[in-house]
């Protein structure tokens, strides 16, 4: 099958290797190498996203009007087949496209230095103000309603009503706990309904694996695009915020590992402020702490909702998997909590400097 793809994509078959490539879980990927230069292929996972077409549209405009308006922006363009098409489904076997491997460029799994979450904040930053000027109802949404509070508050008190008796009893103190957040949701309400926050083009995952670093540790640009939809700015700024600020993943048991680094706060803010200064509005900019709320509690509610309804979406490993993520990320949210008047004054400061040097 490789040996077709890669013919399709007009490569030669017998000069080109293809080994799989990276730590993502969503699409399968190849590193394809020839004798001149090394390409990433990729199978999309069509279980997840639906509608994979959609995203090869998004990818094609914002291509598009990168190279129109900022051609000196490194973006890992797609590579057409030989029948023109960069998306292409042969015999059934799924949905393969294949991108330019940008060279000397290196990616992370793991987030070892606060450096390295201001580069990656100002490479999120970036791709959005480079795009402030793209239409974003040309956009196709290729995950509905993804980072959509509401109802993922709907989906969770829906489970509370229909779960069995032995898990809700189980889960009853996570349920208690994470009422008292309830109004990280009634805030999100007001956001979706206010004109101060604006939709711009939003990534939607910003995990330290979706940036490519140079030999430097310097960003060079984002990858990783199917998730590229029109978006509020808490979106990306509260992913960071969730997975860059505690030492712990989301699948430590061991919940006094999990922290707020301060360092690697400021430099989120740094870093995504320093671009988006300019672009976002006074409101906005007050909701930076928020911003890692609303991303922990959101997932917080996935994963009590799936451990409720009995792990049918992310599956486990073992019998409380789902619940132990879901107390996992009600402890950081409840230690960003304790911390979000001094969080505050922090991103005050940094935003007063950027003006400083605005109108200086």
């Amino acid at each position: 099958m490789i040996k077709d793809l890669l013919t399709q994509f007009n490569l030669n078959p017998e000069t080109t290797t293809a080994v799989e490539f990276g730590s993502g879980l969503i699409n399968h990927t190849w590193l394809v190498t020839t004798p001149d230069k090394k390409y990433i292929l990729q199978q999309i996972n069509h279980n997840v996203f639906t509608n994979p077409q959609a995203i090869d549209d998004n990818i094609n405009a914002i291509d598009g009007f990168l190279k129109k308006h900022f051609p000196e922006y490194i973006f890992t363009a797609p590579v057409f087949s030989k029948d023109n098409k960069s998306l292409i489904e042969p015999d059934g076997q799924g949905y393969f496209r294949m991108f330019e491997f940008i060279a000397g460029s290196k990616t992370y799994s793991v987030l070892e230095n606060p450096e390295l979450a201001y580069e990656a904040a100002k490479q999120f930053g970036k791709f959005t103000k480079l795009l402030s000027g793209f239409n974003i109802n040309e956009l196709k949404i290729t995950l509905p309603d993804f980072h959509n509070l509401t109802l993922r508050h709907h989906q969770y008190k829906t489970a509370l009503k229909t779960c069995s008796k032995e898990r809700y009893t189980i889960a009853q103190n996570t349920i208690d706990a994470l009422q008292q957040h309830y109004n990280i949701a009634e805030t999100f309400n007001t956001i979706i309904t206010n004109p101060a926050f604006k939709k711009r083009v939003t990534h939607h995952d910003t995990k330290i694996s979706n940036v490519l670093f140079n030999d430097n540790n310097k960003g060079i640009c984002v990858i990783d695009l199917d998730t590229v939809m029109p978006g509020y700015f808490i979106s990306d700024v509260g992913d960071m915020m969730r997975t860059y600020l505690s030492p712990a993943g989301e699948e430590e048991t061991d919940y006094s590992k999990i922290a707020v680094r301060e360092d690697y706060f400021d430099a989120i803010v740094q870093g995504y402020l320093g671009e988006m200064h300019a672009q976002l509005t006074d409101e906005e900019k007050h909701f930076f702490v928020y911003a890692g709320k609303f991303m922990i509690y959101m997932q917080a509610l996935r994963f009590i909702t799936d451990y409720l309804n009995n792990d049918i979406y992310y599956g486990a490993n073992y019998e409380l998997h789902n619940l132990n993520r879901a107390i996992n990320q009600l402890t950081l949210l409840n230690i960003l909590s304790a911390k979000e008047q001094a969080l505050n004054e922090r991103v005050e400061g940094f935003v007063k400097l950027y003006q400083h040097n605005i109108y200086s």
